[in-house]
């Protein structure tokens, strides 16, 4: 019984990293929305001088 314990809490933390490293990973769609918008702008004022 103890052994099924330490097996079933690694698989849980290996599961709740690959979660946080996957929401991690992919930006909301605010955060794309902006980050396109900054590097439009870096553009235009690279033209523009």
């Amino acid at each position: 019984m103890e052994k099924l314990l330490v097996i079933a809490g690694i698989w849980t933390m290996c599961a709740t990293c690959a979660v946080l490293f996957i929401r991690g990973a992919t930006a909301p769609d605010e955060r794309r929305m902006s980050l396109k918008r900054a590097a439009c702008r870096d553009v235009a004022d690279t033209v523009g001088q």
